[in-house]
């Protein structure tokens, strides 16, 4: 009897470690980070299950400790994937609750039109008119004071 080990091995056992270690160092970065190792968490996943069914069908083909291996990967990754999981969900959650927040204030400032805009001094862009009564009013009496660049016309000729 020649004894193999199973195809997963050590696949799925440093899949499920990895996927453990990133999802704990990411999770106090953003919880959106949790998607690499959730999808490498499943992979180890799919792959121990596979090969554990393998064992399942010919266990006399592969070693009993190689068996016990998957298993052990296949408990890592299941809790890898719970909690890269729980991460991902509470991150979405948060993402979906503040971002309603977000809208609502946005909302709520056009339906009362509360509105500061203090973008644009306003000094700077009035015009003035230049009269002394505001009853003799003339076409000719007004002047809009504007900068304005002037060219010498008669330089030009």
């Amino acid at each position: 009897m020649n004894q193999n080990k199973l195809p997963a091995d050590p696949l799925s056992l440093i899949l499920g470690i990895l996927a453990l270690v990133i999802g704990i160092a990411g999770c106090c970065c953003y919880g959106i980070t949790a998607i690499v190792p959730l999808i490498l968490a499943i992979i180890g996943l799919i792959s121990a299950n596979k090969s554990l069914r393998e064992y399942g069908e010919n266990p006399e083909a592969y070693n009993v400790q190689t068996r016990s291996n998957v298993n052990t990967a296949r408990i890592i990754n299941i809790i890898a994937v719970v909690l890269n999981g729980l991460v991902l969900l509470l991150a979405l959650g948060m993402l979906a609750f503040y971002g309603t927040l977000m809208s609502t204030a946005i909302l709520d400032g056009i339906e009362n039109g509360d509105f500061e805009d203090d973008y644009y001094d306003e000094s700077e862009y009035e015009t003035t008119i230049e009269s002394e009564n505001s009853e003799n009013w003339d076409d000719d009496t007004y002047i809009i004071e504007q900068e304005v660049d002037s060219v010498n016309l008669d330089s030009i000729q």
